[in-house]
Order: C-alpha cells, then structure tokens, then sequence
C-alpha cells in the first residue's frame, strides 16, 4: 500500500513537484519473502525451466519451483558439480512525465549472483559479480518518461568470475540463485546528495561528510535531530534546532554538537532521527534524507581491547544465516526482528554472519540492541583484488552509518585478500572501524576459531592479543551451543585481553525443497548447526545459553533450614547497574503423584527481591523476607528482568530435598486400605505380594522378572543392570523377610553395589533401596568395582518398552532433557511432555521439542504415562539422573553424534555423559569430563534409593 501511494503521489506531481523533497524509494518488488511482487521469469535448466512464468520477487528461483538445489560443499563429493543455470526476468513499469529533468536511480539490495540489467533493451552498465551485495544505476537517459518501460534482469547462478565462485559458491552454506533482496527506483533532483557518512559520538558530536552530484554552487545542507522515542527535537549546544553547511565541492563535512544526547549502549540503544535536507539557491529543500543515529563511540586498543563509549567490551554473540524456509537466502523485516528478539532472549548482545545482511537486519540491531560485525563474503577463498575492491565498497557504503557495526571483517578462514584490507577504513573514514581476519591472529586481534578449553601456547594462555574467538561451540545437531559454555566462558574472563566470542550457529539451515515435494533439508550434517530450528524452535541449547549467559549471575545455594532470603548475585552487564532491575520471586508447591491425578499446585506467596546498588562486575547481597507459609511451599523461583522490563533469567529451588519431600506427600497422601505384603521364595523366584501387587524376581541374577499390579502386567523388566560398574550376584547371601512395615527381599552383589533391598510396603509401594560400595575383593577374576579411570554412566537400568510409552509428567529439572554439561537452561518444576521420537536437527517436518528421550536432571517423580496403566517413581535419595530410551542418531550424522548411553530403555543414574561441541570432550573445560570413583573403606557409599507406584 505505501508503494502505491508513493507511485500515485508522484503521478500526479506536476512540474513544481521537482522542487519538493523526493521519495526515497519507489519499490519495484516486495520488501522481503513474506509480500512479493510478480514478476516474469524464464528458467534455463532444472526444474520449470524453458518457458515464461510467473516469479515471487524477492526470492530465491529455487524455492519458487526453478533450477536445481546445490549445497555449497559439493567439491567434497568426488565428480560433483554445482547448479548452474541462468534466469531471466522482466518487470514493466511506468514512469511519469514529471520525473523528466531529473535522475533516476535503479537499485538492486541483492542478487545472485552475476546480474546484467537492460532497460528498454539497452544495458543499464556493467555485470554486477557478488551475490550479498547492493549495487546500481543510473538509467536516467535510458527511461521513457509518460510510457511504460521495460526492465529485462539477466542473472547467472556461476558466475563468470572464478574469484567469486571460490568466495561464494564454495561455501558451507547453500547455494542458490536469484534476486532476493528487494528492487526499486530512486528518483533525485539533479543536484543530490549520492551518499553520506555519520560519525555520532557519545559525547553528542555528530560529523556528517556528504558526497554531492551535479552542479553544487550555491547549495547547502542542513541537518536536524529529533529524538526517536518521543519525536521531540533536539538542540545544538548552541541553543539552534540545525545545523547548516554552505556546499562548497562535491564532499562537504558538516560538524554538530548536540546537547543532552542520551548514548547508544547495546543495554540502553537509544537512537535519534537524523534529517539531512539539501537546500536549493534560494533556501528550498530539493532532497531530504532521513536516517537513524545511535550516538556511541567505538575504539580499539591494542593489547587492551575493544571499547564503547570507553568502556570495554564482551561480547556474548552467534554467527547468523539470512535464511527462511520459503525464500533462501530471502528475508523480511519481521523474520528480521523475530530473529534479533530471539537472539536478545538469549542475552546475546552480538552477531557475526559470513556476508552482509539485510539491511532490515541491521536496523533490528540498532533498535534491540545487537552488536554486529559486518563481513565481505569469502568462505575459504578470496576475492580477486579488482573485485574485492568494489565489494568493500558497496559494503561499507550500505552499513557505515549503522551504529550496530563495531568491526569490519574481510573474509573468513582464509577467505581474505590482504590487498583490500585498508579499503574499509577509506571507505569508513569518519569512522575507520578496525579489521578483522575471522580465525586468524592479525592485526592485533586474535579471531581463533574453536579453541580449546587450554588454548594455547601463544594465543590465549599466554598471549597478549585481545582474544575474540568468532566461532566456537558449534550447535550442529544436539551438540555444543551451551554445552559447557559456562567452563570456556570463565576461564576466557580471567583475562584482560578477552573482548568476547560468537557460538556457531542460531538456525539450522534446512530450506524447503519444491524439487522433493516440499520436505526440509539441511544436506545431511552439513547445515542442522542452530541453536533455534529452521522455522526458529528453540532446541535446548537456547536455554542452556541463555541461562549462561544472563547478566544476572546468582552464586550457587540450596534452600535449607537456615535461608533467610539472602543470597549472592554478580553484575554481568556491561553499562547497567542492577538497581536498575528487578527481581520478583514466587514460592509454589508441586504435588506429587501420591495425592492422586487430579492435585494441583498453587502460589503459596510471591513478592519483590531486593537488588542492592551493584555497579558492572561486583558481587553484592540480595534479599527477601521470606514470607508466612514459605516452608509450607515446595518450590522458590527467583526471575531477574533487566532495565526494560524484559525476562533476563529465571531460577528454581526446591525448598526440602527428595526424601523429606517424598515422606510428606506420602504422610499426606490418601492410600487404600493397607494390604499387608509378603515375601515367598519358590524353586526358582523371589515374589514380594500383597492383594493388588506382585514383584517377580530371579534370585540368581537378583533381576526383576515381572510386575503385576491390579491384574495388569507393567512392562518394566531385566533390571537393575549395572551401569558403569562391576556387579556380581550372590544369590546365596540373599534373603527375604516379611514384617509389619513390608516384604523385603535383599539382593547381595560383589563388586561396585553391596546390596539392593526391595520392599514391598502395605501402602502398595515397591521400594528399591541399592547402596554403592567397592566389593571387589575376594577373587573372581577383578580387585575393583571402578576399574574405569573415566566414568561416563554410573547407576542402575532396566528394559521398558517404547510401544507402551505415550508421555512423561515429572518433577525435576526440565523441560529439556540433559547432558552432563548442559544442565544449566533447564529449572525445577512439574513439566509434561508426550512421547516423541524428535531427532534434533533433523526431524523438520515433525519436529516436536522438548525431545522425549535422553537424560533428565535430578529426579523428585517421574509418572510413566502409557498401557496397560501409568505407573510412577519417586526419588528418595537426590542427584539421580532419570534415563528415558535411546534418541535416535541422525541419519547424516556418521552415526556418532552422542554419547554411547547404558544398556535399556529406563535408567536410574548417578552420573551421565557430557555432549562434544566440535572439539572432543578432552579438549572442553572441567564440568565436561568424566566423573571418576573412589569410594574407600569407612564410607558410607553413594545410594540409588527410589519408589515405584503402579497405581490402583
């Protein structure tokens, strides 16, 4: 609707018009994938190919149905060749009367990748090589003003220049083909303003260099300032609405002074609306832009770091895709803001891509928040010198003025060509933002690319560059994003050299493939490398990284009987102090399935904490009155929101433990009329029964044979099996008894479990009480039960089948299952969730998340949902890991892309593996190790001691 009104406003402009302020621009396309416009399109191979059709602009020909689909890794695949076909589009348009004696600019944001345009059947100038990048024309003297014209757009997927295909199409990224960023005519006066470069300080200067065409005597420029918040003006130091410049060449600087400016900070980005007119002889406004400014001031100092506003920088960021399902590498201004809010969220305060995106990406930037460094294309490979020069060019000139972009990046892993490096700063002169070779030591800053946890002789450990590794902890399927973040996170702190790091990467790339009926492909393990999936659902990892990364950092505490309601908090901001936040708590009770189906939590009380004045860096106090009833609750929640209101963080703690909780819901819990139990051994079974249960296990093996509740037969068997650990039966120390308070059978083990005692009680529960000690003495072929200096598993498992499994509802950490080091993103509560067999990463077309299967942190209950009948467990001793069945691996995977895990389908553990991310575990921080075992003469042992309740 705005472009038509823009188009019919100027049709009905008559000569006077040309002395009025000019439009900015007139679209010939849609503004992004989600509302493109029309245009003809004639495909040369591939899908729909040969023949006129119709084509969404902007978009990728590929998701429209045209051509081929190559992912940029096909050099790898022996014989292979890339897609290369060729398109050709066409748009008629009208031009009016009225543009007769001015100019008229044809802009294209994006197009891959060799483009040649012709107007009216003339070329508009030379082909345009390099597919990220905006580029133009005049085509003033090619138009027909009052007639409708003809724009004819030829464009090769491969292009012509070896340089750029090395640079671009050659790539870990998909390939595609097309004009997918948008179109449209710029209509100026003759005289005009071409371009223009900001430099806004903190300190409210403003410098303005502007580059005039046409004859320029007796013009001038006048800047205003308004403010974006309230659309108030702002004043000059000197007390004036504007500034003014008389023109006096082709570049004029213009220099301001701006009173009561508030500074642009990615934790307060205030920004301003910069109005340049260009003034006529006679004092009339002929051109007018308009543009957003972040005042902020950006340094870097060597063997020091990168500041803002003088204040040193962290930066918590992701490398980024311009990618959508439905268009490619096409956008739009709502993906754009839905992906910078979803990188807030995470309390990110950075992005990186490996070319320059949208424009509409970069304003999300400015409005939220984001840093952002701004990269010429060039995977592994570079640009030719020729080419490269005018790519930097058209990069800089589109994104100098944002303030988001705080480095200038020249390619990534090899891809730069050093003959261009100091083009960026001519071309950003006001500025001359500092350059960056991603993962290489140049220039001061050390860009290394996945280090190690002990990274390394002369870089970090003992280097003194400023260290900003711009990838690390690759996301690609379930692995790494905030694996063990918090261990490399640390250790990069302790240094005063450390300017942050970028996590690769937030959405896997899996694009919709029109040539295969639609499905979701992300070329194997090539491209399933986000922490978001392609239509941005959130994996795990989101959470484990927004709960690293948050600004607030509460120290580690457990509710006991001596909580006041004080507990320690750090400041992680950068420029907030936390009186400027808030913290609310709420205390609630979670009932357990004891209290039958229907019981219902509730708010037991809730109410503010108290942030202490605590400046960026500092560790201070906060508190709460704990409030009447708190220890009638069962569950504390502390959620911290930053400056703006926005969620930062939220944490749980239960108040009781497992067994004091365990004991009072069953003391509170209306049970049947007891049935008192007994024990029976036979020729060849141990049974513990009462009326409605029967337990059957095998006394050579101590295993559990059968369940039998209520007449019904409860598929949990074979079990418990050692995991991680030696255990042998020894069916002649075995016993049973039958007593008041149940029927016990005691199962005795040599090796790493002493005993395991069953009991089943008159209430109807099944206990299993196993105690962990090293009684390996003795012969039998081993002298310890630990024998493995690194335990990945440890604890017990049984067999379960999948088929009568339909869901889970637990109390304990959720609702995303578990790796040994990312723990952290999930919290205590009741969390349900129904049987999937989601394949992170992979699983697109049914992607459920939270997955089902896997680990799941620190147990309290777990209810079992399925046939015949639900059944429960409850922890009686803390810290055990619930096992739910085996996720499968990807099929593009290599077949090993987790952990091996215990044999089974249900397991009870004391430990669990640790995730890789890219690097192997050995090369990750402490919390990603394996656990080891010592237990000595004298202790008391670990316990595995839980409660199963087969229903009524």
């Amino acid at each position: 609707m705005i472009r038509r009104l823009l188009l019919l406003l100027l049709l009905a402009c008559g000569p006077a018009a040309a002395q009025a302020p000019h439009s900015e621009r007139i679209y010939l396309s849609g503004c992004g994938a989600d509302d493109p416009v029309t245009w003809e399109f004639r495909c040369s191979a591939g899908q729909n190919s040969g023949a006129w059709r119709p084509i969404g602009v902007p978009c990728n020909w590929e998701l429209q149905g045209f051509g081929d689909y190559t992912y940029g890794r096909w050099y790898t695949v022996k014989g292979a060749q890339p897609s290369a076909e060729e398109g050709i589009y066409r748009r008629k348009f009208d031009v009016p009367a009225a543009w007769r004696g001015q100019r008229v600019k044809l802009v294209f944001d994006g197009v891959m990748t060799d483009t040649e345009v012709l107007v009216n059947g003339r070329r508009a100038g030379d082909v345009h090589r390099g597919g990220f990048y905006r580029f133009g024309y005049d085509i003033t003297d090619l138009l027909r003003p009052g007639r409708r014209n003809l724009l004819e757009v030829r464009v090769a997927k491969h292009s012509a220049n070896k340089s750029v295909n090395a640079a671009e199409r050659k790539a870990d990224w998909w390939l595609y083909g097309g004009i997918y960023r948008p179109v449209w005519l710029e209509v100026v006066p003759q005289t005009h303003i071409r371009h223009y470069l900001l430099d806004a300080s903190h300190d409210g200067r403003l410098r303005l260099l502007a580059e005039l065409e046409g004859d320029t005597g007796g013009h001038a420029l006048r800047l205003s300032l308004r403010n974006l918040a309230d659309d108030e003006p702002v004043m000059t130091t000197a007390g004036e609405t504007s500034a003014t410049m008389p023109v006096g060449s082709a570049e004029t600087l213009l220099e301001s002074a701006w009173a009561g400016i508030r500074p642009w900070t990615p934790e307060s980005p205030d920004l301003y609306t910069a109005r340049l007119e260009l003034l006529d002889p006679a004092g009339r406004t002929i051109q007018q832009r308009e543009t957003r400014v972040g005042f902020r001031t950006v340094e870097f100092v060597p063997q020091d770091g990168i500041y803002l506003n003088g204040r040193k920088l962290v930066m918590k960021g992701i490398n980024r895709h311009s990618f959508s399902v439905d268009g490619g590498r096409a956008t739009s201004p709502a993906l754009s803001r839905q992906d910078a809010e979803l990188i807030r969220s995470m309390n990110m305060n950075a992005v990186r891509s490996h070319y320059p995106p949208d424009e509409h990406f970069l304003d999300m930037c400015d409005s939220l928040g984001l840093l952002y460094i701004d990269e010429l294309a060039g995977w592994h490979d570079a640009y030719d010198t020729e080419t490269g020069r005018r790519l930097v060019r058209e990069t800089v000139e589109r994104d100098a003025n944002h303030p988001c972009i705080v480095l200038w990046s020249n390619g990534n892993e090899g891809g730069w060509n050093t003959r261009i490096d100091t083009l960026f700063a001519r071309h950003d002169r006001l500025q001359r933002r500092h350059v960056i070779h991603p993962w290489a030591d140049f220039d001061g800053i050390d860009t290394h690319h996945y280090p190690a946890y002990l990274t390394g002789v002369g870089r970090f450990t003992n280097g003194y560059k400023v260290f900003l590794p711009t990838e690390f902890m690759h996301a690609m399927y379930d692995q790494g994003g905030g694996a063990g973040l918090r261990d490399f996170w640390d250790r990069w702190l302790s240094s005063p050299y450390f300017a942050g790091g970028f996590i690769w990467a937030f959405c896997d790339e899996a694009p919709k493939r029109t040539d295969r009926g639609g499905m979701l492909d992300s070329d194997g393990s090539n491209a399933p490398d986000g922490v978001v999936g392609p239509r941005r659902e959130k994996e795990g990892s989101y959470h484990a990284i927004r709960a690293q990364w948050s600004p607030v950092r509460i120290a580690p505490f457990h509710v006991t009987e001596r909580f006041d309601g004080s507990f320690r908090v750090r400041n992680e901001y950068l420029f907030t102090d936390l009186s400027q936040c808030r913290m609310a708590y709420t205390v609630r009770t979670c009932p357990s399935p004891l209290r039958g189906s229907a019981a219902a939590g509730r708010i037991v009380a809730e109410g503010e904490v108290r942030l202490p004045e605590t400046a960026p860096g500092e560790t201070r106090t906060a508190r709460f009155d704990l409030p009447a009833g708190f220890r009638d609750g069962d569950l504390l929640e502390l959620e911290a929101f930053g400056p703006d209101g926005r969620s930062v963080c939220t944490w749980s703690y239960p108040i009781r433990r497992t067994r004091a909780y365990f004991e009072r819901e069953r003391s509170e819990a209306p049970r049947a009329a007891a049935s008192q139990p007994e024990a029976i051994r036979t020729a060849d079974a141990v049974v513990l029964r009462n009326r409605d249960t029967e337990a059957t296990f095998d006394p050579a093996t101590g295993m559990l044979r059968s369940i039998r509740s209520h007449g019904r037969l409860i598929p949990l068997t074979d079990g418990p099996l050692a995991v991680g650990m030696k255990m042998i039966c020894q069916p002649e120390r075995g016993s049973i008894r039958t007593a008041p308070d149940g029927a016990v059978y005691c199962a005795r083990y040599r090796g790493g479990v002493d005993s395991i005692v069953w009991r089943l009680t008159p209430d109807g529960l099944l206990e299993m009480k196993a105690l962990l000690l090293n009684r390996a003495s003795g012969g039998g072929g081993f002298d310890d039960a630990f024998t493995d200096p690194e335990v990945h598993s440890l604890g017990l498992t049984f067999s379960y089948p999948e088929s009568a499994c339909t869901g889970m509802r637990w109390l304990g950490r959720g609702p995303y299952r578990v790796w040994k080091n990312r723990i952290e993103g999930t919290r205590h509560g009741i969390w349900h969730k129904a049987y999937n067999d989601t394949v992170t990463g992979e699983s697109f077309d049914a992607l459920e998340y939270p997955e089902f299967k896997g680990y799941h942190a620190e147990l309290y209950w777990a209810t079992i949902e399925g046939t015949p009948a639900p059944w429960s467990v409850h922890a009686l001793s803390d810290g055990i890991f619930l096992r739910m069945f085996t996720p499968r691996e990807p099929a593009g995977g290599g077949g090993a892309t987790m952990p091996a895990f215990p044999e089974g389908d249900l397991s009870l553990l004391l430990d669990i593996p640790a995730i890789r991310s890219f690097k192997p575990i050995e090369q990750q921080g402490p919390n990603s190790q394996p656990g080891n075992i010592r237990i000595k003469k004298g202790d008391e042992g670990l316990r595995i001691d839980v409660a199963f309740d087969f229903g009524k």
